[in-house]
């Protein structure tokens, strides 16, 4: 009887359980189960869910989300709000009660709001499945993975007013899953990092629908390859597969034409982005002082209303009115340096950004445009690029898909091995010419001197110099080799105990004789022209008098070359 009772006992619990369980998914299909809401929504009147009414939670909401989409990464999301100081509402159990306080954000906190389908207007139950499995002979609970807002049990689009719309929240979840190294991305929404390769994740192979890889190669690491692996890994052959950076100088032609148009108008906006007054940060911090200006009142009138002879409680309340006056100075003083930080452009500045945005060109081959600006620009107003190669004339053909639906193609030979980047014969020449005497370093100086450039449009170096003569088995060495019967301009005045000046005015007069490999080499001039009795007698007359003559019919010249 006793063993009856119990399982009749267990029977009632575990129906009561099921009940509840049915109950609760009944609700849920109606979209009325709402536990807990995320912060930035609460219950209305008729337990609906609608915006919290409060415009700085609102803000801090929205301000989330439009990080995200300029830094594409949450964790650089994240990294702002705790470098700018800025505190973001969060449900914390305060003393067993859910309460909405204001903190810096964790960084599972600000990725729960950006997958949460809730502040895209979405209502989901079950997002996380719940299995039975036995372990060491007991029956334990595993909670899986996150599924999908499609994938749960219940899924009502449009449920409640929505923070951003449905297809932000898409391609929000797009970037984060794919902001890892895992193999298989889309790298066309992934956070961009710093290879050179402009198209990396927009190009696609035109012969067999594949997205091209991008391998990396260089000292650095950074130089791109765009290859195609068509059935490689199953035993054929590569598809596809040319160098990256004349396809990115010509792609870049295509974005500059698109670009230049609009760039006055983007510098007008920059101008007034910049010249703004109302700064996100100083946004944040006057809606902060307008919550504890009335936090500060409030603690006022609590201390005012108190019996001043109860001092026990009449000392706690104007402790907390002091602390919410200190607190409200300090924001103050916070958001006074926060406008003093903030950049005001003067008429002269003002009219340099508009001369950058009449000439883009310049804005984009500009060191300071690094490529991670330009891979940003180019996944703004680009969504995929296919190429194709014709084999009758080794050409590649490119078909840019654009924002917005505009298709533009363009045609380039496909870049060869050292195609583009090669040594021009007469840099070749002078190397040649100086590298019998001179060391690198020279030669580096008199080509940059006379504004040459490497085959990829580098300034030259001791390095890049030593570089060519090894690959074209040019002889050479690292220094100069000092030889004592040549002398340099420095040398010979050194040598003859005069000015560089006094040489220069004996070679213009073709009393002496220099030679110059190229032109900004080093004078070459004969140690036994300088020891001449001529020129001698020169020197000899100039120590004498102070006086360079250096005409052939003067007096003092010809007693001296007579005696």
């Amino acid at each position: 009887m006793y063993i009856l009772q119990i399982f009749f006992n267990f029977s009632m619990i575990f129906c009561d359980q099921s009940q509840l369980i049915a109950g609760a998914e009944a609700k849920a299909k109606r979209g009325e189960l709402m536990r807990l809401l995320p912060p930035g929504y609460i219950k209305d009147n008729m337990s609906k869910a609608v915006k919290d009414p409060d415009k700085r939670i609102q803000d801090a909401i929205h301000m989330i989300f439009k990080k995200f989409f300029e830094l594409w990464s949450i964790r650089q999301t994240f990294l702002y709000f705790h470098t700018e100081g800025i505190e973001l509402p969060v449900n914390k159990s305060v003393n067993g009660n859910i309460r909405l306080i204001w903190q810096l954000p964790t960084k599972s906190f600000v990725k729960d709001v950006l997958i949460n389908p809730f502040y895209a207007g979405a209502y989901v139950y079950g997002r996380r499945q719940t299995e039975k499995i036995v372990k060491k002979g007991k029956v334990i609970s595993r909670i899986g993975k996150i599924l999908p807002p499609e994938e749960c049990k219940v899924f009502i689009r449009d449920h409640h007013e929505a923070y951003i719309d449905w297809a932000t929240y898409e391609r929000n979840q797009k970037m984060i899953s794919n902001n890892s190294l895992k193999v298989g991305k889309d790298e066309s929404v992934t956070a961009v990092r710093s290879g050179q390769g402009l198209l990396c994740g927009l190009i696609r192979c035109g012969r067999c629908g594949r997205m091209l890889h991008v391998r990396y190669w260089g000292k650095s690491g950074t130089n791109a390859r765009y290859l195609c692996k068509g059935d490689f890994e199953t035993g054929g052959k590569y598809c596809l597969g040319f160098g990256g950076s004349t396809v990115d100088r010509r792609f870049s032609k295509e974005i500059l034409k698109a670009i230049s148009p609009f760039g006055i108008q983007a510098s007008q906006k920059a101008m007034k982005q910049i010249n703004s007054k109302s700064s996100d940060h100083s946004k944040v911090i006057k809606k902060q002082i307008r919550q504890v200006e009335y936090e500060t009142m409030r603690a006022f009138e609590q201390y005012n209303e108190v019996d001043p002879r109860n001092r026990l409680v009449a000392l706690e309340l104007e402790k907390r009115w002091n602390e919410k006056l200190e607190e409200l100075e300090r924001l103050k003083s916070c958001l006074t340096e926060t406008d003093r930080e903030i950049e005001i452009l003067s008429d002269e500045e003002k009219n340099r950004v508009i001369r950058l945005g009449a000439n883009f060109k310049n804005v984009w081959e500009s060191e300071n445009c690094t490529a991670k600006t330009k891979k940003k620009i180019i996944r703004t107003i680009v969504k995929e690029v296919v190429v194709n190669l014709n084999d009758s004339d080794d050409m590649l053909n490119f078909i840019i898909h654009w924002q917005g639906g505009v298709h533009t193609q363009f045609k380039m030979e496909k870049p060869r091995s050292g195609t583009g980047q090669k040594t021009s014969m007469k840099d070749l020449d002078i190397i040649r010419k100086m590298g019998v005497r001179y060391g690198d370093d020279e030669i580096a100086r008199v080509l940059n001197k006379l504004g040459r450039k490497t085959g990829k449009g580098k300034r030259w170096n001791e390095q890049r110099v030593r570089t060519i003569r090894y690959r074209k088995s040019i002889p050479g060495q690292k220094r100069s080799k000092p030889d004592s019967e040549i002398l340099t301009l420095g040398g010979a005045a050194r040598y003859c105990s005069v000015s560089q000046n006094t040489i220069k005015k004996m070679v213009s007069k073709e009393v002496l004789e220099k030679k110059q490999v190229a032109p900004w080499a080093p004078w070459e001039i004969k140690r036994s022209d300088l020891d001449s009795k001529q020129v001698q007698n020169i020197f000899k007359n100039l120590h004498k008098t102070g006086k360079l003559r250096i005409k052939r019919d003067d007096l003092p010249v010809q007693q001296l070359l007579f005696q």
